[in-house]
């Protein structure tokens, strides 16, 4: 267990270093062109979601692709505000709700996406080790300072964020289904969310693309990527009993290789 930890902790130092390395590096041999917009709605605890970040997501910092993306987190998901429209109800319970804020918090503390993603990566890396309770151990592994966003949670300022991205999720247009919803350009990709690189690189206008675009817009690799399979996502208004069901249908998926 500890090695598989400390190896954990050198891929995450490694991934630090990469987004600082791509967003302090020259784009001068990608010609100038609008960046390609890419949301993430989602919420912490939904195990597709945080599957997503660490196992997809991190692919946009290969070959430069992150050059020609402007991402974009929103971390609310399937949450509902109660009649009060200020108190939160998380699909997933209460400590969704309390990594949802944390997660705000650190996108506006560290509003670059070099400082933030790293974290949010580390937290979700600890939801599909079930170990999501440990998250403060990320301030440690990435070496930054707890206090601005500890800060943001005990000031109340995270619960304003959070009432922010909810806003911001309510506007979707078309309305968001499930949670990870992953759109580009102001397109839901809906269930092949996976292929978002593909999307992407069709998306982009610059007449020179990241090499990362010539494999992920493959048509063997897109073919590869359809599998049958139930769609990997967290529905609107699931009750608790199907919630476990979606939980034990991850556990099997992640077992046999499909997730």
């Amino acid at each position: 267990m500890a090695s598989t930890s400390t190896s954990k902790l050198l891929l995450l130092i490694c991934y630090v270093s990469l987004i600082f390395s791509v967003s302090s590096s020259s784009s001068s041999d990608l010609p100038s062109s609008p960046k390609v917009s890419l949301g993430l709605y989602y919420e912490s605890l939904c195990p597709y979601c945080s599957s997503f970040i660490v196992n997809h997501l991190t692919k946009l910092f290969e070959d430069d692709l992150i050059s020609i993306v402007d991402l974009h987190l929103s971390p609310w998901g399937n949450t509902k505000l109660r009649s009060d429209n200020a108190t939160a109800v998380c699909q997933h319970g209460a400590f969704e709700c309390l990594l949802d804020t944390v997660e705000a918090c650190a996108i506006d503390a560290w509003p670059k996406l070099s400082d933030h993603f790293p974290f949010i990566h580390c937290v979700e890396s600890l939801v599909t080790e079930h170990k999501y309770d440990k998250w403060e151990t990320c301030y440690q592994k990435l070496n930054l300072n707890s206090k601005p966003v500890s800060d943001c949670l005990s000031s109340g300022h995270g619960d304003k964020l959070e009432l922010k991205y909810a806003a911001e999720t309510s506007a979707l247009q078309p309305p968001h289904q499930y949670v990870p919803w992953v759109v580009v350009d102001g397109q839901p990709l809906y269930e092949d969310y996976e292929n978002f690189i593909s999307y992407i690189c069709k998306a982009y206008k610059g007449t020179k693309k990241p090499d990362a675009c010539a494999k992920y817009s493959s048509s063997h690799f897109i073919r590869s990527a359809k599998v049958n399979r139930f769609p990997l996502v967290c529905r609107k208004g699931v009750n608790r009993m199907w919630d476990l069901l979606e939980r034990v249908k991850t556990s099997l998926l992640s077992y046999t290789g499909l997730l």
